[in-house]
C-alpha cells in the first residue's frame, strides 16, 4: 500500500484522463466503510504525487446521497494524503454570482438527512471543531491562483448543502435565499468535515452552473452539466497551477483537529 502521495482531488474535471499525471495508475482500495466511489488514479504532476477519485464514479453512476463519503476519505488518508482540493458544482442564491462563475465556500449549512457523517462510533466519541470547516492555506492558495489566472471568484460564501438527489422547490430555494446563503449544493456535507475529523487539509472549489429555482426557472441536469462542461478547460488550468502553489509543508491546524476533540 502507498503512503507517499500529497494532494488528494475529488471531482470530475477530467485530470485524471487529461495526461497531466505522469505515470499514472488505477488502485482499489479496501476500506472498513466500504468501497470507495470508484479506483482511485495516482500519478505525478511536476514533482508532486497526487490521487484523483470521481466521487461520483467515473461513469457518473453515484448520486449525491449514495456517496460512500467515509470510504473516500478514508481511502485518501490510506495513500497518506495531507491535502484535499474538492471541485464541485453549485447553484447561486445571489444574482452576482452568475453561472460560470466560481464561488469559495468558507461556512456550511447542513439541510443533508441520511449521511453517515462521522467516524464517531461506539466506544470513540469525536466532537471536532467546523467553526471555519476549511483549511486557511489551501482557500488562500486557491485565491492566489484565481487571481493571477483573472478568472472570477466569490470569496467567503456559504454553501447550503441539501440530500439532492432532486433539485429544490421553489419554496425552499426562496428559504435557502433568506437565510443569506450564496450557493447551494448536495456534496459537501459531510465530506469537508470527515476531510476535519480525519486531520487532513480541505478546501473546496465551486463552479457556479445555474441559478436556483428561486430565479423562477427551473434548474435542469442538462444545464448543469453544459455549464460544467465549458468550464471544465479553466477548472483545470486552476488546478494545474494551484498544485505548484501549495506549500509543501503545513502551517495550518488541520493535522491537530482532534487534539481537543476526543474524550
Amino acid at each position: 500500500m502507498e503512503k507517499d502521495v500529497e494532494i488528494g482531488i475529488f471531482g470530475g474535471t477530467g485530470i485524471y484522463d487529461s495526461g497531466l499525471l505522469e505515470n499514472p495508475k488505477e488502485v482499489q482500495i479496501d476500506t472498513p466503510y466500504g468501497n470507495p466511489s470508484d479506483t482511485i488514479t495516482i500519478g505525478f504532476f511536476r514533482g508532486r504525487k497526487i490521487a484523483f477519485l470521481p466521487r461520483h464514479g467515473k461513469k457518473h453512476t453515484i448520486p449525491p446521497h449514495m456517496i460512500n463519503f467515509r470510504a473516500n476519505i478514508w481511502a485518501f488518508k490510506e495513500l497518506g494524503v495531507k491535502r484535499i482540493i474538492a471541485p464541485s458544482a453549485v447553484g447561486s442564491l445571489k444574482e452576482e454570482l452568475e453561472p460560470s462563475h466560481f464561488a469559495l465556500p468558507t461556512q456550511f449549512l447542513d439541510l443533508t438527512k441520511s449521511r453517515n457523517g462521522s467516524f464517531s462510533e461506539e466506544g470513540r466519541v469525536i466532537h471536532i471543531s467546523v467553526a471555519e470547516p476549511f483549511c486557511p492555506e489551501l482557500q488562500s492558495s486557491i485565491l492566489h491562483v484565481t487571481e493571477s489566472q483573472g478568472l472570477k471568484v466569490h470569496k467567503n460564501c456559504t454553501y447550503v448543502c441539501i440530500e439532492g438527489p432532486r433539485f429544490s422547490t421553489k419554496a425552499e430555494s426562496k428559504f435557502y435565499r433568506s437565510t443569506g446563503a450564496d450557493i447551494i449544493g448536495m456534496t459537501l456535507v459531510p465530506e469537508c468535515q470527515l476531510a476535519r475529523e480525519a486531520q487532513m487539509c480541505y478546501a473546496s472549489i465551486s463552479t457556479v452552473t445555474d441559478y436556483d429555482v428561486w430565479a423562477e426557472k427551473p434548474v435542469t441536469a442538462k444545464e448543469v452539466l453544459n455549464t460544467l462542461s465549458k468550464n471544465v478547460e479553466r477548472t483545470k488550468r486552476l488546478l494545474t497551477e494551484l498544485i505548484e502553489k501549495i506549500p509543501e509543508t503545513r502551517n495550518c491546524n488541520c493535522a491537530k483537529a482532534l487534539d481537543e476533540a476526543e474524550f
